[in-house]
């Protein structure tokens, strides 16, 4: 037999404790009411979760994400309908990023479904075979349902009428929430690897300090994207990427993999070679171990002195010589460039900051200009890429940065497209908790990472543009003025660098003007800086 709502909701406020939950994010709706009051009056006791309410689903869903991955745990409530279909983006992506995002969606009783009732469709399953819905109507159901982590779990709950309490809700104080630690990943050094081949440590996305780890004890090169959470050290190399496709790079006979690489053609192509040894790490995430070929270890131990110790000087002599001419012909240029305003955003990260980056260009210009800090300065570099989409990314920053509440300074680089992708994001009520949060948009107005990609050639002028080009003439501070956020647009590194050096407070967003006309020109006299090497 159904229980009531009220039972429901009372179960769910004490389940969502139980998983630590410390974050809700509510949509609003009529079917999901009893649990939306339910969550609210949660949130005015001591110690209860924290309320954020969002008028868009997908918005909604993305802000629990960034708060879920950057350390809190965060669970999105919605109705039902469309409502619910509005999370698939961040589903998917939580799901391919191993993030144990909560969802909970309001739904018919059983009995109703398929009467052509409004605002009604199939919830169960909706979100694919890669996430199991849990069907609720019973408070049994729902003590039975596991939290982990590292997926995503879909509570889809039948409520019946009445929907709204006779009396108003009054907080449970016997409902403990607290922040439950994120699980540790085992450690598990049963993979001992030999000296002798030429290795180089690839770390991908939420690859983790153990990458790190392995090439320091071992003296191999690390090839670390900003987001893995390795990219610090006397190991990490910053124009690896470019130092790929030189002889050094041609050397190259073994290679171990930590977490998913996601940003870099050079190291794909690495990886699909027959005569090197790829060894990988498995991390969180439904992606498969790849190359199909490759060998799946444990954590890998290192034991005794480092190996050839000439390898490593050799990366780290190319990768000095390499970063003096990139920056030598990108300070010879007449204008501000994307790559200046990913150099500034990083180096505005004080130690214990958040930097989110977006995907696209940006992710791939921050990269190319990040010098590795030292160890042990707690920079969270943090960005969706597990599928590397560019929705939700206003978001998922404001998520992370709200979720991140001992961070020094956020914040969040992104192009002009990812942005506009997420406008919504910007609409917060007066009651709605604001992070401190720069929002730095380098604005060229369009898709610059298809000038660089092979539709991008002089070949396919005619249809670049309005297919890949996409120019959309947006008045980014019209827009700003309209969302209540305050707007700084700067030209030039000098007013890019006093612009970062004064956040408002609050959320506000600085808009970098740079050109994509030249973009592929541009990056194709820096991948030439490589020649010789």
């Amino acid at each position: 037999m159904t229980d009531s709502s009220a039972a429901l909701a009372d179960a769910l406020i004490a389940w969502l404790g139980r998983a630590g939950v410390t974050e809700v994010v509510v949509a609003p709706g009529s079917r999901n009411a009893p649990l939306a009051m339910a969550l609210w009056a949660a949130a005015q006791q001591d110690g209860g979760p924290r309320l954020h309410t969002r008028i868009d689903e997908r918005t909604a869903a993305f802000l629990g994400l960034g708060l879920t991955k950057s350390g809190a745990r965060a669970a999105v409530l919605t109705t039902s309908g469309t409502a619910v279909a509005n999370l698939h983006p961040a589903v998917l992506e939580a799901v391919h990023a191993g993030v144990g995002l909560i969802v909970v969606s309001a739904d018919r009783p059983a009995r109703l479904r398929g009467t052509g009732a409004n605002q009604t469709t199939d919830q169960v399953g909706i979100f694919g075979g890669l996430v199991t819905t849990h069907d609720i109507d019973t408070v049994a159901q729902l003590d039975a349902v596991a939290a982990p982590w590292d997926s995503v779990v879909h509570l889809n709950v039948q409520l019946d009428t009445p929907l709204v309490p006779d009396v108003p809700v009054v907080p449970d104080v016997s409902v403990a929430f607290s922040a439950e630690s994120r699980p540790e990943r085992p450690v598990r050094r049963s993979t001992s690897l030999e000296r002798g081949p030429l290795t180089v440590v690839v770390a991908g996305d939420d690859a983790g300090p153990p990458a790190r780890q392995l090439a320091e004890a071992a003296g191999w090169p690390l090839l670390a994207e900003p987001t893995s959470g390795a990219r610090t050290g006397e190991h990490a190399l910053r124009t690896y990427r470019l130092l790929l496709g030189t002889d050094l790079g041609k050397r190259i006979e073994r290679v171990v993999v930590f977490g998913r690489p996601t940003i870099s053609r050079p190291v794909s192509t690495l990886l699909e070679r027959p005569d090197v040894d790829v060894l990988v790490v498995p991390g969180p995430g439904v992606w498969p171990v790849r190359p199909p070929r490759a060998t799946a270890i444990s954590a890998p131990g290192w034991d005794g002195e480092p190996d050839d110790a000439d390898w490593l000087d050799a990366w780290r002599t190319a990768d000095r010589a390499l970063g003096r001419r990139i920056d030598r012909l990108l300070a010879a240029e007449p204008a501000l460039t994307p790559y200046d305003v990913a150099a500034a955003a990083h180096a505005a990260l004080p130690a214990g900051g958040l930097l989110v980056v977006g995907a696209s260009s940006p992710v791939r210009d921050l990269d190319l200009m990040l010098r590795p800090p030292a160890v042990g300065t707690r920079r969270k570099v943090i960005g969706n890429r597990g599928l590397a989409g560019i929705d939700g990314t206003i978001s998922t920053a404001i998520g992370a940065a709200l979720g991140r509440r001992d961070s020094t300074r956020n914040l969040a680089l992104m192009g002009d497209l990812t942005f506009l992708h997420d406008q919504t994001g910007l609409v917060l009520g007066p009651d709605e908790p604001r992070p401190d949060l720069t929002i730095v948009v380098p604005n060229d107005d369009g898709g610059a990472i298809f000038s660089m990609l092979e539709q991008g050639a002089p070949a396919h002028a005619a249809s670049f543009e309005r297919l890949f080009g996409t120019p959309h003439g947006s008045d980014l501070a019209s827009l700003c003025a309209g969302a209540r956020i305050p707007h700084l647009r700067v030209g030039s590194r000098p007013e890019l660098d006093q612009a970062l050096a004064s956040p408002n407070g609050g959320i506000d967003v600085v808009e970098a003007v740079v050109d994509r006309l030249g973009r592929r020109d541009l990056d194709l006299r820096i991948r030439d800086l490589a020649a010789g090497l």
